[in-house]
């Protein structure tokens, strides 16, 4: 019994101090392929949080690996586990619009005229985040504006392919405005609203509705660092800021493959820029190239990428990578004349900034008026951490 005793004490002992070791060599091997730029207030705290992500990834990797559950399904559970409570100032209810779960967040106070609407879709590389990871974000915008608030808990990549995502957003937005009049909102103040690849599925859903004639026309689309187009992740932007945390460029392109078609093996092809065809890229130039960057945002080192073909093999695995209802910068002139007013935010220290400086540029051209707030000490992810607790940044705020 004392040998079985020992034996099963040195078992532990020896898989604790293994997941240690991976834990360690993972950060490690991250720290190493990782920068903090000097121009990030506060990079102990985004260390910080960078870490925890890491050591959440390895521990769902490992119980993938011994057949628990995926990664997947850990990491989005570890992310849920925040609860709020009762909100004094706010009504929060679920509900369903149509077959999509979305939260309602209306504030107590009375007020005299009919609210402002806010379609909000959460970020999270259509792989990960909730109504949950958005709670805090959610609650804020209807406490401090005064609005109510409509968070959409679409369908998530890679068990649901494109275009369930975007689909599940659609159909909550046409839900909410032929249904307004039941939650006191003025038709004429509704925006969509989202934040990464919420911001995608926002500018998708705003195109989208831009010629409806059935429905109140949007009062204005608010953009946080979208990601909006998926043919070159070679932009100023992209090198510059490929290992500043918490957005990777391998990160984005593996989401947006994710997001596509569940798969990830043309990963290499497309973050070279061989997915895609040079005529189709020469056809877009006018649209997506570094030479609309304005020159401010090249000057940290940007290196002028050669233009690669592709293999048909891979060109029809992602031929819907021009999709505008995927990557809205796409979208032809006619639709983006029609667009709401338009808030974009972009973040100097993240890959998704020129998508959003780009975007805009487009925007201006077709006579849509745009407000740009470009936070010079920011990174991907910043805005939803501004909950208030030691790790929130002031500039999320």
């Amino acid at each position: 019994m004392a040998v079985v005793y020992t034996l099963l004490v040195l078992f532990l002992a020896a898989f604790v101090a293994g997941f240690i070791l991976l834990v360690m060599g993972a950060i490690n091997f991250d720290f190493s392929n990782s920068e903090i730029p000097p121009g990030v207030k506060e990079p102990v705290k985004l260390r910080i949080i960078h870490i925890t992500a890491i050591c959440r990834a390895v521990v769902g990797k490992i119980l993938e690996n011994i057949g628990i559950c995926s990664q997947v399904s850990f990491v989005r559970y570890m992310q849920d586990r925040k609860t709020q409570g009762v909100d004094p100032k706010l009504f929060i209810e679920d509900l369903w619009f149509e077959k999509v779960p979305v939260r309602i967040y209306q504030p107590k106070v009375p007020s005299a005229h009919q609210r402002r609407g806010v379609l909000f879709f959460h970020g999270g590389g259509w792989v990960f985040g909730s109504l949950e990871t958005h709670e805090n974000l959610c609650r804020t915008i209807a406490r401090e504006s005064e609005s109510l608030v409509v968070s959409v808990g679409y369908r998530l990549a890679p068990e649901h392919k494109y275009p369930a995502a975007y689909e599940d957003c659609l159909a909550a937005t046409i839900h909410f405005m032929k249904n307004i009049e039941h939650y006191g909102v003025d038709p004429g103040r509704v925006i969509v609203c989202g934040d990464s690849a919420g911001g995608n599925l926002a500018a998708a859903v705003s195109q989208t509705l831009a010629g409806r004639p059935d429905l109140p026309k949007l009062r204005a689309q608010v953009l946080i660092y979208p990601g909006l187009q998926a043919l070159d992740f070679n932009l100023p932007s992209y090198q510059q800021n490929r290992g500043v945390p918490l957005l990777f460029r391998e990160r984005v392109a593996f989401y947006m493959l994710q997001y596509l078609d569940g798969n990830a093996s043309d990963l290499e092809e497309v973050l070279e820029g061989s997915h895609i065809s040079t005529d189709i890229k020469l056809n877009y130039r006018k649209w997506v190239s570094p030479d609309i960057i304005p020159d401010e945002f090249k000057v940290r080192g940007y290196k002028s990428h050669v233009l690669l073909d592709t293999t048909t093999e891979v060109c029809e695995t992602v031929k819907r990578f021009c999709d505008p209802n995927l990557c809205p910068l796409l979208a032809e002139d006619a639709v983006v004349q029609q667009l709401p007013e338009t808030f974009i935010l972009t973040c100097e220290y993240d890959v998704l900034r020129d998508d959003g400086l780009l975007y805009k540029k487009r925007l201006e051209d077709n006579g849509v008026r745009v407000t740009w707030y470009h936070l010079e000490d920011g990174f991907h992810g910043i805005v939803n951490l501004c909950n208030g607790d030691w790790l929130s940044f002031s500039s999320g705020k």
